[in-house]
């Protein structure tokens, strides 16, 4: 795979119809493709902050997902082993709880032409429910509860989890089993995956 296809995707990304009003004001898409990547993680779409500053998870979600994957920043951003796709590459705009979701259409449109650069994943982070439900093609009625805590029926292709946002901290405390259980597997698999 050489640079140029990466560009190209990118380019053709910038000029859809679709995108026109984030490139007309000079906002890029925002996720991250490499040849040598052998993690992939799919959230719902940049925050903000994220995309203001063109850094991927640059948020409080970000640093508590860099710690469940026990990975440093500098593995995170710079190995090239860990990729991101999130299901909308610009950030959707503010909600009444939150923020937008990803629009519809968006990642069948995109992710395909991104996977096929990266051969080499190995595991798939889902993270979230819209990541969750589009990519194990569940109902829009299952529970992501449900579907984390049974974690281990979906891999080693997949390993859903869910988002880090602080908004989850009661979810958290209310499902100690996240911590206690999935967690550390998470960080295993990781850690071995990545051989680090």
């Amino acid at each position: 795979m050489v640079k140029s296809d990466y560009k190209e995707i990118n380019k053709e990304i910038c000029n859809d119809p679709q995108n026109a009003a984030y490139t007309r004001c000079g906002i890029k898409p925002l996720y991250s493709a490499s040849p040598k990547a052998k993690i992939l993680i799919i959230g719902q779409a940049p925050g903000k902050k994220a995309q203001d500053t063109h850094i991927i998870w640059n948020d409080a979600s970000g640093i508590r997902l860099r710690q469940w994957l026990g990975v440093s920043d500098e593995t995170f951003y710079q190995s090239g082993k860990i990729a991101v796709l999130p299901m909308d590459f610009y950030f959707p705009g503010k909600g009444k709880a939150g923020d937008l979701p990803p629009r519809r259409g968006f990642a069948a449109k995109w992710h395909s032409c991104l996977l096929k650069t990266m051969p080499d994943i190995q595991m798939t982070v889902l993270v979230g429910s819209y990541a969750v439900k589009y990519y194990l093609n569940l109902k829009s009625s299952a529970k992501l509860t449900d579907v984390v805590r049974e974690y281990q029926r979906y891999l080693p292709e997949y390993f859903p989890i869910i988002h880090p946002s602080p908004r989850n901290q009661i979810w958290m405390s209310k499902n100690p089993w996240f911590n206690a259980q999935v967690i550390p597997a998470l960080k295993t698999k990781t850690k071995n995956l990545l051989k680090i």
